[in-house]
């Protein structure tokens, strides 16, 4: 029933009656279906005896929240829709119906004027995540909503902010929101066609998205992708690592110095994952390779670089264990550490590692046995 979709007009001897205030809060605490019909033709004559832009009377406001908070399910959805883009609805009312089961409060999130910013926090904070994604589709929510919901930090509600074209969102909201593009795919597809995307946000965003999107920043910002390639690589990636022994040794301590600072900030953000190692050996970056496994595993920058040239690739293997790199994966890392690592570790008499699988913390522990006479 859709409560609140005008009746036919009430009879003209019944006029008085339905707009007694004492008989319709009567009705609005009745429980059978004529009472129902009856209240509802009352409230649709007070509704239509509500000028536009003012504001309902007391008596109205008191039906509303008996109907809120006794009535079922339906009646209160059927309320919900029906008091959504009024300005005249009481607030209380819209409040309390923006945090009731989602079905009914999805109409008011949408579209009320009369939700305030401290009552959509108030959804965001104590409602279920639906009501929260409901909040960042909201129509020109303000910046203070957009940093709550940035900060909650969800990957569903950062989706539906990211596709909000309407929402407030300062740069420096839009850069945070592409941070967490580096963790969550999705919201780069919705961040390149954002409107308030510039050519400094691009730039930081470039770097996480696949080919086409990629194209399509370049596209839109008018930007040679090369170009555009070169920057990121240059300004947010480490330099690629050069073999070892090759190069002058300040440059060298300088870079060992950056990737170390850029493995921290990572670990410290929990962005540092197997992931961020695979990417590292498959752009032969060899000893941010290292620096990550120090850091993720728990081990000694010592330990890790011994178990890197030793005769066979049993500690190798222990170590991506320990940090979650999948079995599957290991033969093509370890072609490719081998690669830029002058053929080593070499192949033991055993042959490579088998296809058994090992829990992490049995990894580690037998990593650290089999390497503990190295700094330990």
């Amino acid at each position: 029933m859709n409560a609140l979709i005008r009746p036919q007009s009430p009879h003209p001897t019944d006029a008085g009656t339905l707009t007694s205030a004492s008989h319709l809060l009567e009705l609005a605490r009745g429980r059978t279906t004529d009472d129902r019909r009856r209240l509802l033709l009352g409230i649709a004559a007070l509704c239509d005896a509500t000028p536009p832009g003012a504001e309902a009377s007391p008596l109205l406001g008191d039906i509303f929240m008996i109907i809120a908070r006794q009535a079922e399910s339906d009646i209160r959805k059927a309320l919900s829709e029906s008091l959504a883009s009024a300005e005249w609805a009481p607030p209380a009312l819209i409040a309390m119906l923006a945090l009731d089961e989602i079905e009914i409060a999805r109409p008011v999130i949408a579209a009320s004027p009369l939700l305030k910013d401290q009552d959509l926090l108030r959804v965001l904070l104590e409602a279920t995540i639906e009501h929260q994604i409901e909040v960042a589709r909201r129509p020109h929510i303000s910046g203070r909503v957009a940093d709550a919901i940035i900060d909650r930090g969800d990957p569903a509600t950062l989706t539906a902010l990211a596709g909000n074209r309407t929402a407030q969102v300062s740069e420096d909201a839009l850069a945070r929101l592409i941070e967490h593009s580096s963790r969550i795919a999705a919201l780069r597809a919705p961040l390149t066609r954002h409107p308030r995307l510039n050519d400094a946000l691009a730039t930081q965003l470039y770097q996480w998205v696949g080919q086409a999107l990629r194209e399509a920043i370049g596209e839109r910002f008018r930007v040679d992708e090369t170009k555009l390639a070169a920057a990121v690589d240059t300004v947010i990636r480490p330099p690629l690592a050069e073999p070892r022994g090759i190069g002058n040794d300040d440059a060298v301590v300088d870079r060992e110095e950056m990737e170390r600072r850029l493995v921290a900030k990572l670990q410290s953000s929990g962005q540092l994952r197997a992931g961020f190692l695979i990417r590292a050996v498959r752009e032969r970056r060899l000893s941010l390779f290292e620096h990550a496994m120090t850091a993720l595993g728990g081990f000694t920058l010592d330990q890790v670089r011994a178990a890197m040239v030793r005769p066979g690739p049993d500690a190798l293997f222990l170590m991506c264990a320990a940090v979650g790199i999948d079995r599957a994966v290991f033969p093509a890392l370890l072609e490719e550490v081998r690669a830029m690592n002058d053929g080593r570790p070499g192949v033991s008499q055993s042959g490579e590692p088998g296809p058994m699988s090992l829990a992490p913390t049995a990894a580690a522990r037998a990593f650290r046995s089999l390497m503990g006479h190295v700094g330990g």
